[in-house]
């Protein structure tokens, strides 16, 4: 009984995460020191896009990148010359020498290398006044004793992948997915169910490709408080219904679904005074909708190029690095609006008349809506009305005529030249 109360609890002290590291690693030497100090996996992130044709402009965000590699100019995209090949070298090379570098230290493989920092010393031929102040011996510590409880991973975690709501969803969603019936489903959600949707619009990409489903095919109600990445990568045909409030990253990737969220129906507070969905939502977001009713915390629609959304009110740096969609703004905006804002069209209702103070100009205009934006406002905001029975909503179509005059139009400098050269070739056409 003895043993076995040992072994148990050698069993419980193993290793059961794995340590991960990057930052600059571009070489197999960088992959061995990093191992040597305990990582198990690296992350090449740098090297892998320099080798792809990245020359490191450091203007991403300005929609000229020389090499075609972060832009949306078509003329631009034609100087691209990375090959999937030319990374499958990197990492083949990167291999080839920590295998050297494994052989000459006498590891056979990876996991025996994996936290031995008495392999490494410090270079005591740098001469340099900053060397001199640095204590590496915490960093280099090594205990031998550590070979009980073990350096690297040893137990595998069980993460119940099979129980979570999206498993659920996508067994609910079969008379969709292989008879293209349209489904209603309901269940409720808590802040441990993450990435809600994602897994189900794999299912349908692999099925039906990018075109996915029609619109509302898969409707799903859901109740509670949503965890972090609600809605991400949802894809054409996939509506999901959230009455509670979300976490951070709502919507990330959104690719073609449609979002809805507004607070419980027996609320005794007011929607539009309180936040509902967390930071980074829409982060990287291709196409789609999204109605909130309620503020959303900070970098809303950061790098969004493509959704359509109403949200009630924003925090810090909304729009963020935008490319393109549409965004309105039924309330108050934090400061460092539309830093970086390199296309698509943001709609703020100014009731105070401070806005322009809380905007980054540098990239962008402030203009008077016209017409045709006039027409967006007031179809998005109806259809925000429809779906989440928003308050604010409502009176802004009550009284548009009113409402209308406080708008504000955010417009990018050089996404504005581009819609009116492309107005001009519509004429001359």
């Amino acid at each position: 009984m003895a043993e076995a109360h040992q072994t148990l609890l050698k069993n419980r002290l193993r290793n059961k995460v794995t340590l991960q590291t990057d930052g600059k690693i571009l070489t197999g030497r960088d992959i061995a020191i990093a191992t040597l100090l305990g990582a198990e996996e690296w992350g090449v992130a740098t090297a892998a896009l320099i080798v792809e044709g990245c020359i490191m402009m450091r203007k991403c965000h300005l929609n000229t990148c020389p090499v075609g590699v972060a832009t949306q100019n078509p003329e631009l995209r034609n100087l691209f010359t990375g090959d999937p090949d030319h990374v499958v070298n990197l990492f083949r090379f990167l291999a080839e020498e920590l295998r050297e570098i494994m052989a000459e230290l006498g590891f056979r493989s990876v996991n025996e290398m994996v936290g031995r920092a008495d392999f490494l010393q410090v270079d005591q031929n740098l001469d340099h006044w900053k060397m001199k102040k640095i204590d590496f011996s915490p960093i280099l510590a090594f205990d031998n004793q550590l070979s009980q409880t073990g350096r690297f991973k040893q137990v595998s975690q069980d993460l119940d992948i099979e129980k979570v709501l999206d498993r659920q969803l996508i067994k609910k969603s079969y008379p969709a997915l292989k008879n293209l019936i349209p489904v209603k489903l309901e269940s409720e959600i808590t802040n441990v169910d993450r990435s809600v949707g994602t897994m189900l619009s794999n299912e349908i990409s692999k099925r039906f490709g990018s075109k996915g489903l029609p619109d509302d095919f898969i409707y799903c109600k859901l109740t509670g408080s949503a965890g972090q990445s609600f809605g991400a990568f949802l894809t054409n045909g996939v509506t999901l219904e959230l009455e509670g409030e979300s976490n951070d990253y709502f919507g990330k990737g959104l690719s073609g679904g449609k979002l809805i969220v507004y607070p419980p129906r027996n609320r005794v507070f007011k929607a539009e005074e309180n936040i509902i969905i967390g930071n980074v939502a829409f982060y990287g977001g291709t196409i789609g909708e999204a109605f909130i009713n309620g503020r959303a915390g900070e970098r809303f629609a950061v790098r969004n190029s493509g959704v359509k959304a109403v949200v009630e009110g924003i925090g810090d740096h909304g729009c963020e690095y935008m490319t393109g969609g549409r965004i309105i703004v039924l309330g108050p905006t934090g400061k460092n609006f539309g830093a970086g804002m390199s296309g698509g069209i943001a709609y703020i209702l100014d009731a105070d008349g401070d806005f322009e103070k809380k905007c980054n100009t540098g990239m962008i205009s402030l203009e008077q809506p016209e017409e045709e934006d006039f027409q967006t406002i007031l179809d998005l905001t109806q259809k925000h009305v429809k779906y989440t029975g928003s308050e604010v909503g409502t009176s802004i179509v009550k009284s548009w005529d009113d409402y209308k005059k406080q708008f504000i139009k955010v417009i990018p400098h050089d996404y504005k030249a581009v819609l009116e050269q492309q107005k001009l070739e519509k004429v001359t056409a």
